[in-house]
């Protein structure tokens, strides 16, 4: 607690002073760029690995980044009326689900046994059912961290899956008012990967479409200055 409250008087004195401006506009109210839907994992910073300011993302957390998929007959779902305030109510337009490596809710849907004793979090993660299926049926060649790298990876791209079962969000996305990105963070090297629709693939960011897209626009706007 002493680092925390250091750090409150740090940011008080120092860090907030350096923003005023930018917090007294943010009082007035949110207009966040993107839905940034991340693992409770303490080793994940949003806004540092984005380098982004405060009421910059709209941040959704839990165990193993995970959007339950939509069914009408579940009510109270916090990730869900999170996602449907974004979408419907702030108007964001690019929806970010990031993995990371060493992700241990993914270690305990690759062995359920690590969850034995911690029923809410074995419930919880019943929602990545499917990761669970596809990584049993089709990758039982891998084992060790490979197998772990490729779960991080599939769990994302079920979850952009679940995203489109919302009908908030299949609403928006057909309006071709919502992106979906699937993102992979490499804690060790600080490398982003992303995936890849056309080459059904992650890359590192700068090399996928959207990034090409990004740098294009950005020439577009240079040359019209």
């Amino acid at each position: 607690m002493r680092q925390l409250l250091r750090g409150i008087h740090r940011f008080q004195n120092n860090a907030f002073l350096a923003r005023r401006e930018l917090f007294a506009d943010l009082a007035k109210g949110q207009r966040p760029q993107a839905v940034f839907v991340t693992c409770c994992d303490s080793r994940i910073d949003p806004t540092l690995i984005t380098q982004t300011e405060p009421g910059d993302l709209f941040v959704i957390r839990n165990i193993g980044n995970i959007v339950p998929a939509y069914h009408p007959a579940i009510t109270g779902d916090s990730v869900a009326a999170a996602l449907e305030y974004a979408v419907g109510v702030l108007g964001i337009r690019d929806l970010i689900i990031c993995g990371h490596s060493h992700c241990g809710a993914v270690r305990a849907l690759l062995d359920p046994a690590q969850a034995d004793k911690l029923p809410s979090v074995r419930d919880w993660l019943g929602h990545a059912e499917a990761t669970k299926r596809i990584m049993r049926e089709n990758y039982s060649h891998l084992s060790g961290e490979a197998l772990l790298n490729v779960a991080v990876q599939e769990n994302v791209l079920v979850q952009l899956e679940h995203l489109r079962s919302h009908p908030a969000l299949v609403a928006a996305i057909a309006r071709g008012e919502l992106n979906l990105h699937g993102w992979v963070y490499k804690i060790e090297t600080g490398d982003i990967f992303a995936y890849d629709a056309a080459g059904e693939q992650f890359l590192p960011i700068g090399e996928t479409a959207v990034a090409e897209r990004v740098v294009a626009e950005r020439a577009v706007t240079a040359d019209a200055i």
